[in-house]
């Protein structure tokens, strides 16, 4: 291969492959499909030609199917030279056959049809994602999900048992594997917030799968949603998502559950709606397996953080036996993230819960200590400074005691 000159124009930009399937963008630059499918539909949303800079506000991709013949032919002439030919490649799904495809799927058998040939079509590239997004298949999956326990779900259900596939799970399954544009997510948010109580139903009542779609929808749909729609969630809401993360059903499911509470708890009267919920004791029991990852231990802390920030929180971290020990546990062991998270919460413990008890407790159970060894390591500029905090409000009754070893005494702050 190295030894063939391969025309300039066979090479696709971003990859500097040959084109398997040479597609035109709106500037007339022409890629493979594969290529410019992930620079444009990424995660990242980037919105430019790759060779131009210009923006790009329609995605169409047409295909080149002059080069394509060219490559396919210039492939046969170098088969002796090891080169295989590519295959003509499958046309994309047309918006007219997605609309058809939704507007015959009447009766539950037909629907059923209709999921499998969605889930199909998704996974082939990204261009079926989008085409079916503009076509209608949101809203169509939408209405399967929020439908789920209604009479007529329930038939389709049967049908789907029958079929040894959920109806809720699929229609999720697909949303999610949608990747969906932010305004595709805010529409479902909706302005009275109806979908939320269908994932919300779903998480109480569905599968383990349905739940676990359901929080990886909610969390995409809670990053471009408007402050005033988090702060009307209902505390139903918390209650299923805390439950979700109890039962554990995934490190994905578990991670989202986080990430979706770190979004939301910051909002209203979220903190209190959490708590009441449960959400304490569930992370401080996950915070004590041994074998929890990095990113999950931070992820827990930055949330139990937020929910420190009101008196109930607070309240259900010192009523739990291993509350304050397991904080203070996590300095200095996991991450600088998690150190400064954990010092965080014990500096909201001590401003607003300093009793005598949690004083002499905090000093038994060795945070004092710990605090002192913050200030003699490399942790962070913001930790020590919280630690320090910490330790000066209290120096009346910490400074001098039996608890604090002497190498460690020498760094509490004058």
């Amino acid at each position: 291969m190295d030894d063939i000159d391969v025309p300039p124009f066979f090479i696709c930009p971003i990859s500097l492959e040959i084109m398997k399937d040479p597609v035109t963008v709106p500037t007339g630059i022409t890629y493979d499909r594969e290529s410019i499918e992930e620079w444009l539909f990424s995660g990242k949303k980037n919105a430019t030609c790759p060779v131009t800079k210009q923006v790009i506000s329609d995605c169409e991709l047409t295909p080149n199917h002059t080069l394509r013949r060219l490559i396919q032919s210039w492939c046969m002439l170098n088969a002796s030279h090891g080169i295989e030919r590519i295959p003509t490649p499958k046309p994309p799904v047309s918006k007219a056959q997605i609309i058809k495809l939704l507007d015959d799927a009447k009766s539950p058998q037909q629907q059923i049809k209709c999921l499998k040939s969605l889930q199909s079509i998704a996974a082939e590239n990204a261009t079926n994602k989008r085409c079916m997004e503009s076509s209608g298949a949101v809203e169509f999956l939408a209405s399967i999900v929020s439908n789920h326990d209604s009479s007529a779900a329930e038939g389709l259900s049967l049908y789907y048992e029958f079929d040894s596939i959920r109806p809720t799970d699929e229609a999720l399954s697909i949303l999610h594997n949608l990747q969906l544009s932010e305004a595709s997510l805010q529409n479902l948010m909706g302005k009275n917030g109806d979908f939320i109580v269908s994932l919300t139903r779903v998480m109480q009542r569905g599968s383990y799968k349905s739940r676990a779609y359901a929080v990886l929808l909610l969390k995409s749909m809670v990053e471009v949603a408007d402050p005033m729609q988090l702060t009307n969630l209902r505390p139903e809401l918390f209650i299923e998502v805390i439950g979700v993360l109890h039962d554990q059903i995934s490190k994905q499911a578990s991670k989202a559950c986080l990430q979706l509470l770190a979004s939301i708890c910051p909002w209203g009267r979220n903190k209190i709606k959490a708590v009441g919920a449960g959400l304490v004791p569930v992370l401080i029991d996950l915070l004590l397996d041994s074998s929890l990852e990095r990113r999950a231990c931070e992820m827990i802390l930055t949330v139990l953080d937020a929910v420190c920030g009101c008196a109930e929180g607070r309240s259900e971290l010192l009523q739990h036996g291993a509350g304050v020990a397991i904080v203070s546990k996590k300095i200095l062991r996991v991450s600088q993230v998690a150190s400064e998270r954990a010092v965080r919460i014990l500096l909201s413990i001590s401003k607003f819960c300093a009793t005598t008890k949690v004083l002499q407790e905090m000093l038994q159970l060795g945070v004092v200590a710990k605090l002192c060894l913050v200030l003699q390591v490399d942790c962070g500029f913001k930790t020590k400074e919280k630690a320090r905090e910490v330790l000066k409000m209290h120096a009346r009754v910490w400074k001098n005691s039996p608890c604090v070893p002497s190498n460690l005494l020498s760094s509490y702050p004058a």
